[in-house]
């Protein structure tokens, strides 16, 4: 007769591996929760402002929610001012100064980091002098050319001052010093000339630098309000940060109005943000590594 098993006590089960309660990440999401409410409060308080009524945005004490919701400021914003125009040529300021810093300003930066010739650190020198002017000393100089070109009141004087950049070309030019030279030298035994070097060998490693730099760019020429004043006071030819401020009256401000343009004005910069914002963040970890 075969054995029967001897039936034995249960073994007790291992205990559940408990996460142990970090306070240090607790706190740190806490502190990143509050600092990410506080960036998009004032989007939401734009957002809610525009929704309401002018007499609601007078009152004392503001209330924080519309009595009702007044979607209409978002069609009037297009008839107070020549709306569809200033998105225009704010859009053509933008790419025009972008296109022109990423070209100029990469061709200079290579040409200080990698090229030899006579008083290249002296002419560097003076290029970095530049960034210790205040932007608007330079409105008078620039004006009487824009002046003297004919070409006031009109598209390109908004952008043409803003095609270079000495910050562009001294971030660019500390990139192009981190790579290698041998790949100059491999590229140079193969036949490749200086300007084929750079466009096809060295431009395409600083990828996230050039992303950053048109971020920063696009950001200040659309945000740009002192230039577009004085250069165009035709408000067909101005750019949206410009018109906006034309909304603002002596007596009173229809704020629901401008609120509702502002919101509409800062949508193309978030989306230039969203799909930049990679390359962006690279270049921002690119710089911290490497000497």
């Amino acid at each position: 007769m075969p054995d029967t098993p001897v039936a034995t006590p249960d073994t007790p089960a291992a205990p559940a591996n408990r996460k142990r309660f970090n306070a240090g990440s607790v706190a740190t999401h806490a502190v990143l929760s509050l600092g990410a409410l506080v960036m998009v409060f004032p989007f939401l308080w734009q957002l809610l402002t525009a929704l309401k009524t002018l007499a609601e945005t007078s009152r004392v004490p503001p209330t924080f929610l519309p009595d009702t919701w007044n979607w209409s400021s978002f069609d009037e914003v297009f008839t107070a001012l020549p709306f569809r125009e200033m998105l225009t040529n704010s859009l053509i300021n933008t790419v025009g100064r972008t296109l022109g810093q990423l070209v100029f300003c990469s061709l200079a930066a290579y040409a200080f980091a990698r090229m030899q010739f006579r008083g290249r650190n002296v002419l560097f020198a003076l290029f970095l002098s530049v960034l210790m002017v205040p932007s608007s000393l330079l409105v008078l100089p620039q004006y009487d050319i824009i002046q003297s070109l004919g070409l006031l009141n009109s598209t390109p004087a908004l952008f043409l001052p803003g095609m270079f950049s000495a910050f562009g070309t001294f971030m660019l030019r500390q990139f192009f010093l981190t790579l290698p030279k041998e790949l100059e030298e491999a590229a140079r035994i193969d036949g490749a000339g200086p300007f084929r070097i750079f466009w096809s060998v060295m431009l395409p490693l600083i990828r996230p630098a050039l992303a950053a730099l048109a971020v920063i760019t696009a950001m200040w020429s659309w945000n740009d309000l002192l230039w577009p004043l004085v250069v165009n006071t035709d408000p067909q030819e101005m750019p949206i940060s410009a018109g906006l401020t034309s909304l603002k009256g002596q007596y009173e401000t229809n704020y629901p109005v401008m609120m509702a343009g502002s919101l509409i004005a800062s949508l193309p910069m978030l989306l230039v943000y969203v799909f930049l914002q990679r390359h962006f963040v690279q270049s921002v970890a690119l710089s911290g590594s490497k000497s």
